[in-house]
């Protein structure tokens, strides 16, 4: 196995660079020619300048990165086409995003997540809140990004994963520098890059398993990979699969995968800030765009972990796979970039850059919407112009992926996965924010003190799931599918998605109770304001939206 780029792939990647650099300072001159002075708005969320699918293209190059390349191939790997899920329901989730959320946001002109907790509860929530989300991006996301990202770039590449990491936060940096516009714009070229190199790899495993069995082409190889492999073809999880801690059956489908998917799209800073600058119907149109393309991810991500599985069961890549002397799943993608002939290696490889980069510069580009419109401006400077608070969003980013680089190594990150990785600790706040926010938006007597119950009670309570297993017996759930032997611990332990259902439920209920109790004693909670006429879409939106609701039912269907 070859981890050295060629001549060639160093030419394509060169292209690929220079492409996105040159258009990035392009739309960056552009932009500043129109803008004098900096204007905050515009640098945050190029407000009005982004078309449906500039949005629809920056969402997914945001979303899809190292995590989905790697971590979600290494699933593919382990438990097959179930992982798809998070692909699959996001899709569904975007379409109920664009309907319900996005109308609340710009009626009541809501460009942070903070300012929604603070216009709909009040300031102490809202802070709360910016602090933890700033120490969730800096610590969780942006290491986990930059590590699994430079590790992936290593393997590929034969550089050493501190020159990757160090090259590739530099990029980020300069991309996000140029503010939301030129991330939205270049991130178009990104997800070009991304797709293609992605189809490439994917070509290329199907083509391979084809070829090891004496046949030929994609559509043969796919047809052995299902013969071959059939148990990694199958959506829903019964309980005995050694897998089903992590996808628990239904709950996929009607438990806490909803949770996952409706907290992470509707209620984070760092997906719905490309809609937050451009009106409901070019917002709703890149939601819809990015639907659609979720439903491809799978093609790139998943199906080269099932054809590395397929060829290492049956002998290859014995050795390749090993790390520590045992199987490794996140190696299943960089042991197949590593078979692509000169040229299209390069192309997988700028493939692989575009996605870290296009996620480490939207995250970053939030850590500083968050940090200067909601705690420098309110605690630090009340009066701070425009320009201040543009060159504080520039001084954030740069301080932000410096404690990334710093930080990342030490983390664990390659032990856990990066995708497990960036799950356990999203999920044990997930379900108190995601109660919060769906409380916030529809239920005008929701109390100030009940989202605090959410946001705190909640990510105690998900500890408490978490360790409940070392002190309670649960085996007595086991019938029910609501516990499971986990082969790790030996304890009888509730799935990850269902622990996430039951918490939010609790928090739900919490949050009813409390607000019940003080409005009866004369307390005012902020309402939003909500038309029920701001829901309805335009007839393309919602023949687009249909489209969407039957494929996933049919990819349900064939892959029960």
């Amino acid at each position: 196995m070859n981890n050295i780029l060629s001549t060639k792939d160093y030419l394509v990647f060169l292209v690929y660079f220079v492409i996105v650099a040159a258009y990035g300072i392009w739309v960056y001159n552009k932009k500043r020619s129109r803008v004098i002075g900096g204007d905050s708005k515009d640098y945050f969320l190029a407000e009005g300048s982004l078309t449906w699918w500039a949005i629809g293209a920056s969402l997914i190059a945001s979303n899809i990165s190292a995590e989905q390349f790697i971590g979600m191939s290494g699933s593919g790997f382990k438990m097959g086409l179930a992982i798809a899920t998070y692909e699959w329901m996001a899709a569904i989730t975007l379409i109920i995003v664009a309907v319900f959320f996005i109308p609340v946001y710009l009626k009541n002109k809501i460009f942070t997540m903070p300012q929604f907790l603070n216009k709909r509860y009040n300031g102490t929530v809202a802070m709360i809140m910016a602090v933890f989300w700033l120490m969730l991006y800096v610590v969780v996301n942006l290491t986990s990004i930059l590590y699994l990202g430079a590790l992936a770039v290593s393997s590929i590449s034969g550089f050493s994963i501190e020159l990757c990491m160090y090259a590739i936060a530099v990029f980020a940096v300069i991309i996000t520098l140029g503010g939301m516009k030129v991330i939205g714009y270049t991130d178009v070229i990104q997800v070009f890059f991304l797709i293609l190199g992605g189809l490439a790899t994917t070509y290329l495993a199907l083509d391979l398993v084809s070829q090891h069995y004496g046949g030929e082409g994609v559509i043969n190889g796919y047809g052995i990979m299902v013969n071959k492999a059939s148990e990694h073809f199958h959506m829903i999880l019964k309980t005995d699969n050694e897998n089903y801690l992590d996808l628990p059956g239904l709950s996929v489908l009607i438990g806490g995968m909803w949770i996952v998917n409706l907290n992470y799209w509707g209620c984070n800073q760092y997906i719905t800030q490309r809609a937050l600058g451009a009106d409901l119907k070019t917002a709703r149109n890149g939601l819809l765009f990015a639907a659609f393309l979720k439903l491809l991810m799978p093609i790139i991500v998943v199906l080269p972990g099932i054809a590395a599985y397929v060829l290492w069961k049956d002998g290859l890549f014995q050795t390749e796979m090993l790390q520590g002397g045992e199987v490794n799943p996140d190696r299943a993608y960089p042991v197949l970039l590593n078979l692509l002939p000169a040229g299209l290696k390069g192309l997988s490889f700028a493939a692989l850059t575009a996605a870290v980069v296009a996620s480490l510069a939207g995250k970053a580009n939030s850590i500083a919407t968050i940090f200067s419109l909601d705690i420098y401006q309110k605690v630090f400077n009340r009066t701070a112009s425009e320009r201040q608070l543009v060159n504080t969003g520039k001084i954030t980013i740069i301080i932000s992926m410096i404690l990334a680089v710093l930080i990342a190594p030490h983390l664990g990150i390659d032990k856990k996965g990066g995708f497990q990785y960036i799950q356990e600790y999203t999920g044990f706040v997930s379900p108190g924010i995601f109660a919060m926010f769906i409380l916030g938006f529809f239920w005008k007597k929701a109390t100030p003190n009940a989202a605090l119950f959410a946001t705190i009670g909640g990510f105690l309570l998900s500890v408490c799931f978490k360790f409940l297993p070392t002190v309670v017996d649960l085996s007595f759930l086991s019938s029910t599918g609501f516990s499971v032997l986990s082969p790790v611990s030996g304890l009888y332990e509730i799935p990850f998605l269902d622990r996430m259902g039951f918490v939010f439920i609790i928090c739900i209920v919490g949050m009813y109770l409390i607000s019940v109790i003080e409005t009866s004693r004369g307390v005012v909670p902020n309402g939003l304001e909500v038309d029920t006429k701001m829901f309805k879409a335009h007839p393309g939106f919602v023949a687009g939206a249909l489209g969407v609701a039957i494929a996933t039912a049919v990819l349900y269907a064939i892959y029960w």
